[in-house]
């Protein structure tokens, strides 16, 4: 973390940085590891039109100008966590499960992050005071099963760290799932090491969910990690977003999920990007997402296959698809949630 890349020395890149930085958004920093990924060097890579890296890796790290244009329905919130906000860090949006932002810190700023807003002002790890609400907030209620710990990065911080944020949510309910949502085992995989898994075992149920795109991601040094973690006997699943020139092709998500697979790691979601200000250059047209769908259905086993969901844009909750879908009306899906409201979602070209 301390070695992150921060600074581009190009006079594009320079005035980009300053830019986000006045503008209060996502900051840029990624891990040496992830950029020795690329097939480019971050630094005098090709770009197309929009100033977008044409390499998948450096696609998802390097800042752009496209960042600062805003597209059709974006918010600054998209999935309405400020609304479900119960405390600072702490959403409660679906009756079952709790979300908590631990640290707004990442090993790698991805720049499609829907919290690309919300991060800037939470550096740092949960602090004291803040863990110990959320456990009077778990005892007060009992229809939650869940906490899913994310960020940001909740592995940035030290493992005494995390242990407090464990210990009182176990304290809260020894029944509870703890959902660990991260993007180290990608982005930093020596993140995982025994002393990691080790406490990742004292509290269990806990289940990791990494965040993965591209076959690319998918190193030794990122094997190594996830063998650790499932060899600890902790279940691995994964989660991935469509992006546009990065992941959409079937090809390219027929190698990524089968791989991950056979490696023991369950394809869990395939997300509809969310409609975060300053990301519409990373959304797949919904019409397209469907179509990819639709062949991966064709081409991936029962095992290989994860859910396609999209978040309702008036932050209402998470939708499946096909199967939300209840007409096209122009520009615009219709779509059905379980509870029988509508939503509509623009087809982007």
């Amino acid at each position: 973390m301390r070695k992150r890349v921060r600074t581009l020395s190009q006079p594009s890149g320079k005035a980009l940085l300053k830019r986000l930085e006045a503008e209060k958004v996502l900051p840029f920093a990624a891990t040496a590891y992830w950029l020795s990924l690329a097939c480019e060097d971050y630094e005098t890579c090709s770009r197309d039109e929009r100033g977008v890296p044409l390499d998948p890796i450096l696609a998802q790290a390097l800042p752009s100008p496209a960042e600062f244009e805003r597209g059709r329905m974006e918010t600054e919130d998209p999935l309405g966590e400020k609304e479900h906000s119960v405390l600072p860090r702490v959403v409660h949006q679906y009756p079952s499960r709790v979300l908590v932002r631990a640290s707004g810190d990442c090993p790698l700023y991805c720049r499609y992050c829907f919290r690309r807003s919300l991060l800037p002002g939470e550096e740092g790890f949960i602090d004291d005071s803040g863990i110990e609400a959320l456990g009077r907030y778990l005892e007060a209620h009992r229809e939650v099963r869940e906490v899913l710990v994310s960020g940001g990065e909740p592995l940035t911080a030290s493992d005494s760290r995390r242990e407090s944020l464990f210990s009182r949510i176990r304290a809260a309910g020894k029944d509870l799932t703890i959902r660990v949502c991260t993007r180290a085992p990608v982005s930093l995989p020596d993140r995982v090491d025994a002393q990691l898994v080790a406490l990742f075992r004292r509290y269990r149920p806990l289940k990791v969910i990494i965040h993965v795109n591209h076959p690319a991601e998918l190193s030794p040094r990122f094997e190594k990690a996830a063998e650790t973690i499932l060899d600890a006997g902790l279940p691995l699943l994964s989660q991935t977003v469509l992006l546009r020139g990065i992941n959409d092709s079937t090809e390219v998500l027929i190698r990524l999920f089968s791989r991950l697979a056979r490696l023991g790691i369950d394809p869990y979601y395939l997300f509809q990007g969310d409609l975060a200000a300053g990301t519409a250059h990373f959304r797949v047209p919904l019409s397209r997402s469907l179509e990819i769908y639709r062949e991966l259905r064709l081409a991936l086993s029962g095992l290989e296959l994860p859910r396609l969901a999209v978040d309702a844009p008036d932050g209402e909750g998470k939708l499946f698809l096909p199967e939300s879908i209840v007409v096209r009306e122009g520009d615009f899906w219709i779509l059905e949630g379980p509870d029988g409201r509508r939503h509509r979602y623009p087809e982007e070209s």
